[in-house]
């Protein structure tokens, strides 16, 4: 058992302090055995559920689960002091840094008028610190683990800001019916690493176009994806009610159904209204 004390209010201190607890050899077996690939999948979990809590508009749900992102941030910290590597005030002292050199316009004499000419500060100083040559290397260094759509978004962006872009959405949107056509020629010819390609093309010109249209490609896919779900439970529910099993039903009756949870959810709801 560790000699720890239990607190009103615990501070960052504490927290540190708790982390190098839990690995020390009075501490937890499970924390000691862990490296950071062990809980890689923990830190990117926790990172979305913070996003859902942002989702949400949930204040309080959102401070635990900052503080579920923070916990990881302390516990892969606390993997590299042991090997004296790092340790938390170095991860501190990188990002200060980091955000007083890249704020010229802040804490120095540079100009920015806009978000937009911020931004290209920020890229042409990332360059030069980073020791980027070029700007592919600027593209380069997303890394891939983002969602595809993400990293589409970041890309283009990163493009639009050196002049690579479509004056307009008309040029995004002749881009997207060109990948639409190639993408079919792919599939009449059935091979399967061209269909892929063009797939992957056409989804490329899709975040094209949502960005000419201040929308977020992936946020758009993933209210598409939950509409998606509220009409499929009216499509069981409305199947149940008819007698009808859906691994069983013809593509006809499930294409009916799907067009009546359509239509159900456009009606408007109605309600008592209120008395005064």
């Amino acid at each position: 058992m560790v000699d720890f004390q239990p607190k009103d209010r615990y501070s960052m201190d504490d927290l540190l302090e708790i982390m190098r607890l839990l690995r020390s050899p009075e501490g937890c077996p499970w924390d000691r055995e862990q490296d950071h690939k062990s809980i890689r999948s923990n830190f990117l979990e926790e990172t979305h559920e913070a996003l859902e809590a942002i989702e949400r508009e949930d204040p309080e749900l959102l401070k635990e689960e900052l503080g579920d992102v923070l916990m990881q941030v302390v516990f892969h910290t606390c993997i590299e002091e042991e090997q004296n590597s790092f340790d938390f005030g170095d991860v501190v002292d990188g990002v200060c840094r980091k955000l007083v050199v890249r704020h010229p316009h802040v804490f120095a004499s540079a100009q920015a008028d806009d978000a937009e000419q911020v931004l290209k500060n920020w890229d042409a100083i990332k360059r030069e610190t980073k020791g980027d040559a070029s700007q592919t290397d600027l593209l380069r260094s997303l890394p891939r683990s983002l969602p595809a759509l993400m990293r589409a978004a970041k890309v283009q962006t990163r493009a639009k800001r050196v002049g690579f872009d479509w004056p307009n959405v008309d040029g995004a949107m002749q881009a997207l019916e060109s990948e639409t056509a190639e993408l079919r020629e792919a599939m009449a010819g059935g091979d399967a690493d061209a269909v892929e390609e063009e797939l992957g093309d056409l989804l490329f010109s899709v975040v094209n176009v949502s960005r000419f249209l201040h929308t977020d490609a992936e946020q758009a896919l993933t209210g598409a994806t939950d509409k998606f779900i509220r009409r499929f439970a009216v499509v069981e529910r409305l199947a149940g009610e008819q007698g009808l099993d859906m691994t069983s039903a013809s593509a006809e009756q499930l294409d009916k159904l799907w067009n009546q949870a359509k239509q159900e959810e456009r009606q408007p709801q109605t309600g008592t209204e209120p008395t005064t």
